[in-house]
């Protein structure tokens, strides 16, 4: 609902006029009230209501409109009209995001951030679904219900618990890179505007040839990377809670429109099998990097965000991400956490918000849009009196040169449930990036991990400490002496 006219009297949600909104209808002065008082009831009845499902993930979050304009040509790659001429700009909305807390949780804790950008395209909504970190904990789907719960609240306490995370983190040594970034300075980023984004996942382009090749986002933040030491996160947490949504949405009030610049990694199947063969890493596991001196940051466009939402419920709690939303010139790739998150944000958005969340203005594409889809609740676009239903064509389903019509995902393999835990390198790229940081971050980082493990039995502490020797000798020794000032040997 628009912003009502300046003097609009106050009105039923039906637009009834209301002769009083200070006083419910009684039987006298002292009276019980009466059931004819139907704008009591309604007005009852909806704050009972009001409150739809906090997301699971990503609960806490801010949310801003602006634009991307393409600065150079990517043609080679990708048929996707958006990026069709350099100038060219697409509207977009995006949604920064704690990812473990509850929807009253501070900005500052240290969690990643989500980063999902919707670029509102001519072909349709393409939705990057992200964080401000190029890797994540797990590599299969079918772990992320028990990763996140780990992340919440033990059951019989309804307590955080330092001990619940890192006996799952002990347990998966695939965890350890982004447990070292998430631990590093980079785990409490100094509001939205001062941290990278990243596409994180490998995803694929396509282009007008039918040729595919993998790639890599990245958003690299023009004002520059910032970071709050730990000390001041907590403090933060408790005088500011909400001080990233204050600083963006402030920021963009003053004019001071936050920009990133938009990057592309690159690579054909056969490079990144040869890298592969060279590496031992897998490319579409969500654990590891593709390093930028094997493949190089290609610049693309600038994305700003120069437009503060009117209406918070509206236009950022109800906002749904999908990593689905992928339009023509795009596509996907083998990673199996995308393959899994191509069904699970989908499926938690209908939960969430309902059935046609689609047809909300925040989500709704841009473009004429057309299908079959019909009623279920709030069905503000039903499709007038367009047929409900497509007929099967006598000759099958062959392209019509619409829509994605790209080449085929070639696929190999028994169907099977493969674990290759134990035989894969989990710990040479958490090596290198704490092998990156400054003196002073290696110090904060042992800092920050010492605290809670010092909280976890014995056993799990020791797991964890034969992972960070794993990576690199001198980081196990480090959180050794960390946890050794703070009176717990190791």
């Amino acid at each position: 609902m628009s912003t009502p006219p300046p003097n609009t009297p106050l009105s039923t949600a039906s637009g009834i006029p209301l002769a009083d909104n200070q006083n419910s209808i009684s039987a006298g002065p002292r009276g019980p009230l009466l059931l004819q008082d139907f704008h009591l009831l309604e007005k009852l009845q909806h704050f009972n209501r009001e409150r739809i499902p906090e997301r699971v993930v990503h609960a806490k979050g801010s949310g801003a409109y602006g634009t991307f304009t393409v600065t150079h040509d990517i043609a080679a790659y990708t048929k996707a009209r958006l990026f069709s001429e350099v100038g060219k700009q697409t509207a977009t909305f995006a949604r920064f995001s704690t990812v473990g807390g509850e929807r009253g949780s501070a900005d500052t804790e240290r969690d990643p951030r989500g980063f999902a950008v919707r670029f509102y395209t001519e072909e349709g909504n393409w939705d990057l679904v992200g964080n401000n970190t190029p890797m994540f904990f797990i590599k299969d789907p079918i772990k992320f219900p028990d990763f996140v719960h780990t992340q919440k609240r033990d059951p019989q306490s309804n307590l955080k618990s330092a001990e619940m995370m890192f006996d799952f983190w002990s347990h998966a040594p695939e965890s350890l890179h982004q447990v070292t970034m998430l631990f590093s300075d980079r785990g409490t980023p100094d509001g939205y505007r001062h941290m990278d984004g990243f596409g994180s996942h490998t995803y694929s382009l396509i282009n007008a040839d039918g040729q595919r090749v993998y790639v890599k986002w990245h958003f690299k933040t023009r004002q520059g990377i910032k970071n709050l030491s730990a000390a001041e996160a907590g403090r933060l947490a408790g005088a500011d809670p909400d001080y990233a949504q204050r600083d963006l949405f402030g920021a963009i009030e003053r004019g001071e429109f936050p920009q990133w610049e938009v990057k592309l990694q690159v690579a054909t199947e056969e490079q990144l099998a040869q890298w592969e063969q060279r590496t031992g890493w897998n490319p579409f596991d969500l654990t590891k990097v593709w390093p930028h001196a094997d493949f190089p940051l290609l610049p693309v466009g600038i994305f700003e965000l120069n437009r503060n939402p009117d209406n918070y419920h509206a236009e950022v709690e109800q906002a749904a991400f999908s990593p689905a939303n992928a339009v023509p010139g795009m596509g996907y790739s083998p990673d199996k956490m995308l393959q899994g998150r191509l069904f699970a944000y989908h499926d938690a958005q209908l939960y969430r918000v309902g059935t046609n969340h689609q047809h909300l203005p925040v989500n709704a594409a841009r473009c004429p849009f057309h299908n079959q889809q019909r009623d279920g609740g709030m069905a503000i676009n039903n499709g007038g009196a367009a047929r409900n239903y497509a007929n099967l064509a006598a000759a099958g389903s062959a392209p019509q040169g619409l829509g994605h019509g790209e080449a085929a995902l070639a696929l190999q393999g028994g169907a099977a449930r493969y674990d290759g835990r134990g035989a894969e390198d989990d710990f040479s790229q958490a090596g290198n990036l704490f092998r990156i940081l400054t003196p002073q971050g290696k110090q904060n980082l042992f800092d920050n991990l010492a605290g809670p493990l010092s909280q976890v039995r014995e056993e799990t502490l020791q797991r964890q400490l034969a992972h960070f020797d794993r990576a690199d000798p001198a980081y196990g020794a480090g959180v050794r002496a960390a946890l050794q000032a703070l009176g717990k040997p190791a």
